[in-house]
């Protein structure tokens, strides 16, 4: 720095002022410096050499005679170089230099415009993550002429103390930001490190809503499956319902159409026919014998083979009664 600082110091450009011979020489503040002068003659032909400042005096160093200076704040050497010590805003101004040989002839006439700029304090980057914003800036120096690089490539520059950068990218950010005037050059790099690493603001709220609406649709879902499980369930209930009804419907159907066909219409068709040569009576309670004469009863025949005698549900029906024949002795006797 202080290499390039010298150099800055002694550099000199011609420029179009109120003098267009004058050129523009750039000190840096409460540094010394030197004004050299371009295309200075030989040595030994030189007799005679002046500087003034706004056409004041203020060096002058003549062939075999001492130096002479007005005041302390310059210096004077004798190739004609003028050295400014601790230069001061005040400084600035019009320089001229007049060079003579012995016998009074203007060999060289220079004039220097000297303006003072204040030297840079290095530049600070800083970065927020959140909005992807880094900035830098210089607190001191004059009239700072501000670049900023992201990985080697300038992305803005401006004159100020200050400017500001948006980036958009995720990967690798190595920034570099360069601060400089007439009279100083100042680089700063940083490597912006942050701690979400590409997850802002918006991509987390982003993230949240889209978990948000993915939950609901989960619960959708299971809520429109459980539904449907019921309604299958309930439909299946409701087959099984009427297909239990039609099977109970069709058992009655087959049972009335099984109903015994032999089951007699009128109970005296069931009754054991009588034996021939009997006649048969209608039921009656017989009236008790008196006396001590028993009658034989009439035992039943048993029926004929073939007849098959079938039972009755319900309560039993009433037995015809066949009345039975008198014995041959009383039909006598009568």
């Amino acid at each position: 720095c202080e290499i390039l600082a010298s150099f800055l110091l002694i550099f000199t450009v011609p420029t179009k002022g109120e003098d267009p011979e004058s050129i523009v020489v750039w000190g840096a503040l409460d540094h010394d410096l030197n004004l050299d002068i371009p295309g200075f003659p030989r040595s030994d032909i030189v007799a005679d050499i002046k500087w003034n400042r706004n056409k004041n005096k203020i060096a002058r160093i003549k062939k075999d005679m001492p130096l002479h200076n007005e005041m302390d704040k310059y210096d004077m050497f004798t190739n004609g170089t003028l050295k400014i010590k601790t230069l001061m805003r005040n400084d600035s101004g019009l320089y001229e230099v007049e060079v003579y040989d012995s016998n009074g002839v203007n060999l060289l006439s220079k004039k220097f415009d000297l303006k003072i700029q204040e030297m840079l304090s290095g530049p600070e980057i800083n970065w927020i993550c959140t909005n992807r914003t880094v900035s830098c800036k210089v607190e001191n120096g004059s009239n700072p002429k501000l670049q900023l690089f992201l990985n080697t490539t300038r992305v803005k520059q401006d004159h100020g103390k200050l400017i500001t950068y948006t980036w958009n990218t995720r990967w690798n950010k190595t920034f570099m930001c360069v601060a400089s005037n007439h009279v100083d050059k100042k680089v700063s790099t940083e490597i912006a490190v942050c701690p979400d690493e590409g997850l802002d603001l918006y991509l987390i709220i982003g993230i949240c809503v889209g978990g948000a609406v993915f939950l609901l649709f989960v619960a959708l879902l299971i809520f429109y499956i459980s539904r449907r499980k019921k309604q299958s369930r309930r439909r299946d209930d409701e087959e099984l319902e009427i297909k239990a009804q039609r099977a109970i419907l069709e058992e009655r159907g087959r049972k009335t159409q099984q109903t015994p066909v032999s089951t007699p219409a009128n109970p005296g068709m069931s009754q054991t026919p009588p034996v021939p040569g009997h006649r048969s009576q209608p039921p009656a309670h017989r009236p008790r014998a008196l006396g001590p004469r028993v009658q034989p009863q009439q035992k039943r025949l048993p029926p004929t083979p073939g007849t098959q005698v079938h039972q009755q549900k319900g309560p039993p029906l009433p037995k015809p009664r066949v009345q039975t024949k008198p014995p041959c002795d009383a039909e006598e006797n009568s």
